[in-house]
């Protein structure tokens, strides 16, 4: 196989505590070296002015394939995660029949080979229909290939399934990936629990059911020695919880997603159902305890959230549409705009947040530059002036509030396995 050569890049590795200009080779589909001299027998890849990092990783994507292609299938979304930089993704179960058999994580891994992508990672449920009574047969899954388990967005309010499940998959090492919401509180809610919502007069969706929920599942976690990842928490409660935990010791981890630092509750005033979300826009207050959490290390992910709903099911009242929104292809410019170039965290931070941490929480060996490891590379022009054409996405939907809203920084080249899978084309 060729060897690589991406020159003059600002590597970025977190796992090795690397950041400095210097170049990066690639050989028969690993990392070979890093610091090396351009030779006669090696491509040339010019990454001057760019960012060169471990490939990025999204533990939250929702894949709809089996059951609702129309929003969403295997193969789009992981072409969707190319164009957004993204090397791996974790499918997570919203799928019809829900990944809770063997078969269906046999089918999953079959159709993301087909694709020849980027690298998918089946998510498999907790409990047996995601119906959060009986517990999947964790073990089977495990040894078809599943790398998590997760209900998806249906928590999993059953105490004694969540500590069933923690104590199961910490036989293998796995953890359970939970939406931390008490449904009791937030039902029915369509927005952020606020004075915005009471003006518009929407049902709220207070922050108390995320961090009651999160502190009782943190609860769970430690009195199992499980592994317990909170998806998409969104509230200064929560971080707090969460900080103390982790002094604690907990083996608890968190992720947010990229929209929560782009918006706030106020632009629910347009009522576009594209700004219907689950954890929904949150007030500026609870952003800024999001962001110190991302800061000091009390928030360990930053993902996608992606969640593709068709064109036909998002146009209705706000009152009907479904939650969710595509983000695999705006979250690293998402990130790069409002946390970066707004000056509140360095592009290390977010690599360690977009990648190296995330192989950490699956299990996976990924998100490094480490030689022997996968040649998984993103290339990432942070200075990139771009906007957000939505009728341009790869995923099969567009349900995304940013179309026509300008970003800085994009992935510009993203290499799987020492083979480039996307370029973005300036022309």
């Amino acid at each position: 196989m060729l060897k690589t050569l991406i020159q003059n890049g600002r590597v970025i590795d977190p796992s090795q505590n690397i950041d400095r200009v210097t170049n990066l080779l690639i050989e028969e589909g690993r990392i070979a070296a890093i610091d090396v001299e351009p030779q006669s027998d090696m491509k040339v890849i010019d990454a001057t002015g760019k960012l060169v990092v471990p490939g990025l990783i999204d533990l939250h994507v929702q894949i709809r394939e089996p059951g609702f292609e129309e929003d969403e299938t295997i193969e789009s979304a992981a072409y969707a995660a190319l164009a957004g930089g993204f090397t791996s993704i974790a499918a997570i179960s919203e799928t019809n029949p829900p990944v809770d058999s063997a078969a269906a994580v046999t089918y999953l891994g079959r159709q993301a080979s087909e694709a020849d992508h980027c690298n998918v990672f089946p998510v498999a449920c907790v409990s047996s229909g995601r119906q959060g009574e009986e517990m999947a047969e964790i073990g089977i899954l495990h040894n078809a290939g599943a790398i998590a388990f997760s209900d998806g967005q249906r928590p999993v309010s059953n105490p004694e399934l969540l500590r069933r499940a923690l104590e199961y998959t910490l036989m293998f090492g796995r953890p359970v990936l939970n939406r931390p919401e008490m449904v009791e509180l937030s039902r029915d809610g369509v927005m952020h629990d606020g004075s915005v919502s009471t003006v518009l007069g929407l049902a709220p969706m207070p922050a108390e059911a995320e961090d009651v929920m999160a502190a009782r599942d943190i609860r769970i976690c430690e009195a199992t020695g499980g592994k317990l990842h909170l998806l998409a928490i969104s509230c200064s409660g929560t971080v707090d919880i969460l900080r103390r935990a982790k002094d604690r010791n907990v083996g608890v981890t968190a992720s947010i997603c990229a929209y929560q630092f782009a918006l706030t509750d106020l632009a629910m005033r347009g009522f576009h159902t594209s700004l219907k979300l689950n954890p929904p826009l949150r007030s500026q207050d609870h952003i800024d305890a999001c962001i110190a959490g991302l800061k000091d290390g009390t928030i360990d992910v930053i993902a996608s959230g992606h969640a593709p709903r068709s064109s036909e099911k998002k146009m209705c009242a706000i009152t009907e549409a479904p939650f969710g929104m595509v983000g695999l292809e705006t979250a690293l410019g998402l990130v790069s705009t409002h946390l970066v170039h707004a000056g509140h965290v360095d592009w290390p931070t977010i690599i360690r947040a977009m990648s190296t941490n995330v192989a950490q929480v699956l299990g996976v060996e990924k998100g490094t530059l480490k030689p022997g490891a996968d040649a998984d590379v993103t290339i990432i022009d942070p200075d990139a002036n771009w906007t957000v054409d939505t009728s341009n996405f790869r995923s099969k939907s567009f349900n995304s509030p940013f179309g026509g809203v300008q970003l800085t920084g994009r992935a510009v080249e993203t290499i799987v396995g020492g083979l480039t899978k996307f370029r973005y084309d300036e022309s």
